[in-house]
């Protein structure tokens, strides 16, 4: 039988009460909470950001401000960087590729609450994967949400809201998001 935790990162439906979620959930909140007081440059900045999103690449940062709600659900490549005042819920796991730049104040989400009013006033929800393919570029204020996959050198224009999956060499644009031209 799979914990809640497997069911979440599976793509099925998941207790966010259950005591593993929310023990994972406080250890990133407390570690956001401190890695929020620092600089990128700061003494002790990187071994709190390598606590809260293990396997983070040297030569790939995340600048503080930010906030996710695991870290252990983010997975990213060489050379990569999330800018300023990013949010991640990391339900699901969010795959970032290498050398992909993600401006401030990105948003990206993989929890979705049930559509059933009913059904959303407990405490369970569905998470979906969302992967950003290598080299590509998100402007400032992008929000990706559940289960998108953006394709390997894009570029999503700032503001974007990424309801659908982009293919590689687009630029996307607006809200909701769709291919305005091809880059190759």
């Amino acid at each position: 039988m799979k914990t809640e935790m497997e069911k979440m990162r599976s793509m099925e439906a998941y207790a966010f009460a259950d005591a593993e979620i929310r023990t994972s959930f406080v250890h990133a909140k407390k570690l956001c909470a401190r890695l929020n007081r620092i600089s990128s440059v700061d003494e002790g900045y990187r071994e709190m950001i390598e606590e809260l999103v293990p396997g983070l690449p040297a030569s790939s940062e995340i600048c503080p401000p930010f906030t996710c709600d695991h870290g252990h659900g983010i997975r990213m490549g060489e050379h990569s960087l999330i800018n300023y005042g990013c949010v991640v819920l990391d339900e699901a796991f969010v795959t970032i590729g290498h050398h992909v730049k993600i401006g401030p104040h990105c948003q990206l989400f993989t929890p979705q609450h049930p559509i059933d009013y009913r059904q959303r006033r407990e405490p369970q929800e569905t998470a979906f994967p969302i992967t950003i393919g290598d080299d590509t570029w998100l402007g400032g204020g992008v929000v990706v949400c559940p289960g998108v996959t953006i394709g390997r050198r894009c570029i999503i224009a700032a503001g974007s809201v990424v309801i659908r999956d982009v293919p590689d060499d687009c630029m996307a644009a607006g809200n909701p998001a769709v291919v305005k031209k091809r880059l190759a």
